[in-house]
């Protein structure tokens, strides 16, 4: 049996990649029965009379998968957020850092609109760049408007699957447009009312730009941390994780508990507490969450 890769789904097709050839399939009724549902990403086992009519008989194992955006199999993410238009949010720039943590997917950070800044706007933004690449992160600052900072991309793209997220409105598409601009992805302003952007990607499919193959995906509006447990948390934070070996108690969770190295860092500035109180937020979220049936 042939095998190939979904490079889009929609509409209840898996649009399945062999080759130079990319076949369009319907899944097999017992996906519905064992409630796998293939993804974006996933290697396949199909059959197929022709190039409209085929079926996708077998999901091969995944060695990731992310449920918003609906992918599996990433190599790593782009994370797109802007300087301004909307303004550079720590505090999502995190909740997407430790999804992707999670998942062990490997992050980069992409601020654009860098354009956009004065000078006192980018001399903040360099203080989070700076801190960001201390621990460990990639950081571009790109502009759709400069050909120069978006060549910066592409040596990233070479041989991976690559996801770009990021909040809506904050140039996702237009950074794809200037990497391949015969996609012509559709692109809105940010609404004045709102401060952000509308959804302009309907649906995911990777789309090869150099010697990889990037996937474009919809808008966020919401990030949960589903499948995290406290005693994770810290692992998706490099800091966190480097200082917490030292800690006096095993599975200290650097709220409460005494002789905590991390909140010893915290106080020295060598962990920013920007961050530190991002990593207790998120934990009383997880620990305030509902139990799942």
């Amino acid at each position: 049996m042939p095998e190939g890769k979904i490079i889009k789904a929609l509409s209840g097709f898996y649009y399945v990649a062999n080759g130079d050839e990319v076949i369009q399939c319907r899944g097999r009724g017992v996906f519905r029965k064992n409630k796998i549902t293939p993804l974006v990403g996933d290697h396949v086992v199909f059959q197929a009379e022709n190039k409209d009519e085929g079926y996708v008989l077998e999901v091969k194992e995944r060695k990731n998968e992310l449920v918003r955006p609906p992918i599996a199999n990433v190599d790593q993410a782009i994370l797109v957020f802007s300087a301004v238009q909307p303004g550079f949010s720590t505090h999502l720039l995190d909740r997407f850092l430790t999804l992707i943590e999670h998942n062990h997917i490997r992050p980069i950070i992409c601020i654009s609109k860098i354009d956009l800044l004065d000078e006192e706007e980018e001399a903040e933004i360099a203080k989070y760049v700076e801190y960001y690449q201390s621990i460990g992160y990639d950081v571009l600052l790109t502009s759709a408007n400069e050909e120069e900072s978006v060549q910066k991309v592409i040596p990233y793209l070479e041989n991976q699957i690559t996801v770009f997220a990021g909040q809506s409105g904050v140039g996702k598409s237009s950074l794809l447009n200037a990497l391949r601009p015969e996609l012509e992805l559709k692109t809105n302003d940010i609404s004045s009312h709102l401060g952000r952007g509308k959804h302009t990607t309907r649906h995911v499919e990777l789309i090869e730009i150099g010697n990889g193959l990037v996937a474009d995906t919809p808008g966020f509006s919401s990030l949960d941390f589903i499948g995290i447990e406290a005693e994770d948390l810290s692992f998706c934070f490099p800091e966190i994780r480097e200082y917490s070996v030292n800690c006096k108690f095993r599975g200290c969770l650097h709220v409460a508990e005494p002789k905590c190295a991390v909140k010893e860092a915290v106080e020295s500035g060598e962990i920013k507490k920007y961050r530190y109180d991002h990593y207790l937020t998120f934990l009383e979220e997880i620990k305030d969450r509902k139990p799942r049936y």
